[in-house]
């Protein structure tokens, strides 16, 4: 059985982690990447505030100019649209290390709306501090070019998944994805804390609840993981890979 641990209490603890780029310990998932120390000092200062995104606050809305970037320090996020028919279409969970906001670049406008699933923090860098910066250093145009390309490929991929696999497989990708963006950070890859009810990931997989209640249960029953509440072990990783590859099932 794998290792349980509280993720609650990651590696990079809050009072532990620095205010400044230049020795934040999630630098390296952050735009910064790939910097010099001189260089990221100078994006450190076009960081205009850290702020905090208390549970179920909005951290923008839909509709909303688009004037900044946010860099999640700490805490957990999704994204919306507030304007599907029925419960709130989900487009994405945001954790540490990860940019939001870049939805509003094409449009100058917010297309969804940002909401926190615990208790966050984020750093805000204005998209026209970010421009001109990024013109005097071209590591940095780079690194956020790579941050769109990544963006881009995700969400290919995510129409590949609700386009192609089957519900279990949907849940089975879910989950493995999780896990690597956990392990990335620190974390344990099999044993993690989710953060969004099934309700959301059902409206995130375009499944009902009943779905995801049901698929839950089926694979604790065949011992691919262990619930207890919102904690989740994997148990059987190379199984649920399987499943998540498996383009037969039914």
């Amino acid at each position: 059985m794998a290792t349980r641990i509280d993720s609650a209490n990651p590696v990079f603890s809050l009072e532990t982690l620095k205010v400044a780029c230049s020795t934040c310990g999630l630098r390296e998932l952050c735009l910064p990447l790939g910097l010099s120390a001189a260089e990221i000092k100078r994006v450190d200062a076009i960081v205009r505030r850290r702020r905090k995104v208390r549970k179920t606050e909005t951290l923008y809305h839909a509709g909303m100019t688009c004037r900044s970037l946010y860099a999640v320090r700490v805490g957990f996020l999704k994204t919306r649209d507030p304007e599907s028919s029925g419960s709130c279409r989900i487009f994405g969970f945001h954790m540490a290390g990860e940019l939001l906001g870049l939805d509003g670049i094409a449009g100058g406008v917010h297309t969804c709306e940002a909401i926190a699933l615990e208790d966050s923090e984020v750093c805000e860098v204005t998209f026209e501090d970010l421009e001109v910066l990024g013109r005097e250093l071209p590591a940095l145009q780079k690194r956020f070019h790579q941050i769109l390309s990544r963006e881009i490929q995700r969400d290919h991929q995510i129409m590949r998944v609700l386009g192609c696999k089957t519900a279990e497989q949907r849940l089975a990708v879910f989950l493995l994805d999780l896990s690597e963006r956990y392990e990335s950070r620190g974390y344990s890859p099999a044993s993690f804390h989710l953060r969004m009810s099934r309700e959301e990931i059902g409206s995130y997989l375009g499944l009902q609840l009943e779905t995801v209640s049901r698929l839950f249960s089926n694979f604790r029953k065949r011992g691919l993981i262990e619930v207890e509440r919102r904690h989740l072990i994997l148990t059987d990783r190379p199984a649920l890979q399987r499943i998540a590859n498996d383009s037969d099932l039914e």
